[in-house]
């Protein structure tokens, strides 16, 4: 709820990450989890704080026009996100409909 995805949440979202891509077929070099978080961090830590915050992950998922960064004008935290997007995901499918847009 602090807006950044630092330490066990860093870890845990790298390991979904992989997960995700694993799923996806698309196929890692290297194994070692510690080595791709290294690797990861450098990449995408711009400030080099050792978190990743709302701009540096909308630079990671796929978004047109950063959604993430356009919504977190409009909210304090990631919390405050969740449950805006609880509200309208009605059927908790993990997307927001048209027929829940509405």
């Amino acid at each position: 709820g602090n807006g950044y995805i630092e330490g066990k949440e860093l870890e845990n979202f790298f390991q979904e990450l992989e997960s995700a891509r694993k799923g996806a077929g698309v196929d890692s070099k290297n194994d070692n989890l510690g080595d791709k978080m290294k690797e990861f961090m450098h990449k995408y830590d711009k400030n080099a704080d050792g978190k990743i915050e709302m701009a540096e992950l909308a630079q990671i998922l796929p978004t047109e026009e950063n959604f993430l960064l356009c919504f977190r004008q409009h909210v304090g935290s990631s919390s405050e996100f969740m449950e805006a997007w609880r509200r309208y995901d009605t059927d908790r499918s993990g997307y927001i409909e048209a027929n829940e847009l509405k």
